[in-house]
């Protein structure tokens, strides 16, 4: 297994507009556009230039794709991520009270009396 010597994940903001524009092969003019109107929302320095994570890029090809490939305008790709990420939450949601349900399921059973 690799070692990670700087901790980074792929939501750690490292990649500057220009990099982001080769990796994602949008411009940065876009990148920019797709921020402004909430698509896809970059950290951002001190001297407030835009940083990318990996996760911002995988979100921009697929922004791309979704428009190119599928047609679809950015209103509607606005929408379907937000959709996606209340899903994902939800999934997590509805585990998290799943694993909760069967620890209090068990507490009761082990207190009960037999019967």
């Amino acid at each position: 297994m690799e070692a990670n010597y700087f901790d980074l994940s792929d939501d750690t903001p490292v990649y500057v507009i220009s990099v982001a524009a080769q990796l994602s092969g949008l411009h940065p003019q876009t990148l920019r556009q797709y921020d402004r109107i909430g698509l896809v929302s970059p950290g951002r320095t001190s001297g407030r230039g835009r940083l990318y994570s990996t996760r911002d890029i995988v979100m921009l090809r697929e922004v791309q794709r979704l428009s190119q490939e599928e047609g679809i305008n950015l209103a509607g790709i606005k929408r379907i991520l937000a959709l996606e990420t209340e899903a994902l939450r939800l999934r997590d949601e509805n585990h998290r009270l799943r694993a909760e349900m069967t620890m209090i399921r068990a507490l009761i059973q082990y207190q009960l009396p037999p019967a």
